[in-house]
């Protein structure tokens, strides 16, 4: 499983996502290869599904299904519902 942290311009928020996604990873006890990108960079290929900010999500070209929407980029909690119900689905 890869999971791709996407911010809209820099890296700086992408890779503070990163470092979240991960964190609520090893809490739940699943393994991924998580990276970050920025949006203009990032293509299909790169992950399974992708973790954004409600910002930039509409504007992506990846298929809405494998995207994960975020609105705070900052706190666990939002990281850690989203990825269970994603993993639960």
């Amino acid at each position: 499983m890869k999971i791709m942290a996407v911010c809209g311009s820099g890296l700086g928020s992408s890779f503070m996502m990163e470092m979240n996604i991960k964190k609520v990873l090893a809490k739940l006890g699943i393994e991924a290869e998580v990276n970050h990108t920025d949006l203009s960079s990032v293509t299909p290929n790169d992950a399974d599904v992708f973790v954004m900010a409600s910002d930039i999500a509409a504007s992506s070209s990846i298929d809405p299904e494998r995207i994960i929407v975020v609105k705070n980029i900052v706190g666990l909690n939002e990281f850690e519902e989203k990825l269970t119900a994603y993993f639960n689905r």
